[in-house]
């Protein structure tokens, strides 16, 4: 399994075959590597509503035909966009053809705003477990610290966690090196971070501070084969 990371919060998956892009925001992300037009997974995993984790979805699924794996609510909004999407909800399981897919909960918001500025709620935020090939690996999505956490780990060890250090609007570095001992992962990644002046961050500050040579950093387009 090959496992890349692409700026903010984007994180590509192949495996088994299959390509699984999560959180697409390309369009407009200064620190992505992709090109939304050449983008051509077979699933899109959304953590929640927010336009720099939905990003480039619809144009991406509209073109590959790509399934779209999100939390009820998004999901059947996105249906409504003429795509195809999957409903889940946090604490729910699935299996796909690329492994299975399961929701976690994630204390954030989530909502997609309209031309006139107007909010669309899309269902409650969520991390995600993907399993497959005998690894699992975490992506929690946009969240600030909970204790949960630890359960997380206990109950689905961790290879590989990607977690939001940026602070403002999740996690800063401190709370997420608390979070990374909860979880107790094998390698821990930084995301969602110096995409935007209010999440500016030096992760060098969180990754020196994980135990055991843990921690990670990823520039876009680096990869890490599982």
């Amino acid at each position: 399994m090959k496992v890349s990371y692409h700026g903010h919060s984007i994180v590509k998956i192949k495996s088994k075959g299959k390509t699984v892009l999560i959180d697409p925001f390309i369009t407009g992300n200064d620190l992505t590597d992709l090109q939304a037009d050449e983008q051509h997974p077979d699933f899109i995993v959304l953590t929640h509503g927010h336009g720099d984790h939905v990003g480039d979805t619809l144009e991406i699924a509209r073109r590959s035909g790509a399934l779209i794996i999100a939390v009820n609510e998004l999901a059947l909004y996105l249906q409504h966009q003429g795509v195809n999407a999957h409903p889940m909800h946090i604490g729910g399981s699935r299996e796909f053809e690329f492994g299975t897919i399961k929701f976690t909960q994630a204390f954030h918001g989530s909502g997609l705003q309209q031309e006139d500025g107007t909010f669309l709620y899309m269902g409650m935020p969520a991390g995600v477990l993907i399993m497959s090939e005998g690894k699992t690996i975490y992506h929690a999505g946009d969240t600030g610290l909970f204790s949960d956490m630890k359960l997380i780990g206990e109950r689905h060890p961790i290879d590989l966690a990607f977690l939001p250090i940026g602070d403002n609007f999740t996690m800063g570095p401190d709370d997420a090196v608390i979070a990374a001992e909860f979880l107790q992962a094998n390698t821990v990644v930084p995301i969602h971070y110096n995409t935007f002046p209010p999440i500016k961050q030096n992760p060098d500050d969180f990754t020196s501070k994980i135990k055991d040579g843990r921690g990670r950093i990823m520039n876009p387009g680096d990869i890490i084969e599982l």
